[in-house]
């Protein structure tokens, strides 16, 4: 059992962000904590919302819990508000790695090529701040994109351009990354396209969790995608993957147990009317 910290907002109408990933990391047998970011009325996508940043009791609460003396194996960053909520975020994950705490980072932002409703270009930036601290980061394809100055592509990047843009990643700080939602062109007909996940391990072992080296730095995992968007899918995978990994299986295996998770969630679920609203984790939890 692994103590970890989620360092995300709180939605208080839909199931995503840490309202998905304390269910899960419970189930899975961790002891989960969590620092909210901001509260926020509902997912940005309904066009209406209500935002209460919570800066100011981040800025309280940190030197509390430095002086109690809080430990923590992991943390795992989402959507940043402003730049000092950044900055202090960073700091603080630098000071808990220096303590042996991993560091995950999901730099929440965008999906199919755009920008979320009210994401603007300087929480790019504060997100690539974060980035830099991650022991992994796990970007969908778009938010890679973003991060690295990669033309999103629809049709499908070569495997030497994925490969570029994990190793952008890797440039802008993070050791480890694993991107989501990535196109491949399919060499044997380059009409059709691949959908998978991309990683990239790290080039020296990591304290946090396991690697396997000699199947070379990349990975690919191909997978048949559902025809369904459903919100908060990325926080699921965030929270499957970072339960398996921090029990002790590897980087890939963890990847591919996330993808299976989650395609079995969107199927059980697929004909939910309002997918804002995103997957009732606390009924599917059988599936982890």
């Amino acid at each position: 059992m692994k103590q970890i910290l989620l360092i995300n907002d709180v939605v208080g109408y839909s199931h995503v962000g840490m309202v998905a990933m304390l269910p899960i990391l419970t189930q899975m047998g961790h002891t989960t904590y969590n620092l909210p970011t901001a509260l926020v009325s509902n997912t940005l996508d309904y066009g209406h919302f209500n935002v209460l940043e919570t800066t100011d009791y981040m800025r309280g609460t940190i030197p509390v819990w430095h002086r109690l003396g809080f430990r923590f194996d992991a943390v795992c960053t989402g959507l940043m508000f402003s730049e000092e909520q950044a900055t202090l975020v960073s700091s603080y994950c630098r000071q808990l790695q220096r303590e042996g705490t991993t560091v995950f980072v999901d730099p929440i932002m965008g999906d199919g090529g755009r920008l979320y409703n009210g994401i603007s270009d300087t929480q790019v930036q504060l997100m690539k701040e974060m980035v830099g601290v991650a022991d992994l980061t796990f970007p969908n394809y778009t938010e890679a994109c973003y991060l690295t100055g990669t033309p999103y592509r629809p049709e499908g990047l070569s495997w030497d351009e994925a490969c570029d843009m994990v190793d952008g990643l890797l440039a802008l700080g993070a050791k480890a990354a694993v991107v989501t939602s990535a196109c491949l062109k399919d060499e044997a007909s380059p009409s059709q396209v691949r959908h998978c996940v991309i990683g990239r391990r790290s080039d020296w072992p990591l304290e946090g969790f396991r690697q396997r080296g000699k199947e070379g730095p990349y990975f690919c995992i191909d997978y048949d995608e559902i025809p369904v968007a459903f919100h908060g899918t990325g926080d699921i995978f965030s929270a499957v993957l970072i339960g398996h990994l921090m029990n002790g299986e590897t980087l890939r295996d963890s990847t591919a147990t996330a993808m299976r998770v989650v395609s079995s969630l969107i199927e059980r679920n697929r004909d939910q009317r309002d997918f804002c609203q995103g997957i009732p984790i606390e009924k599917c939890l059988d599936l982890l």
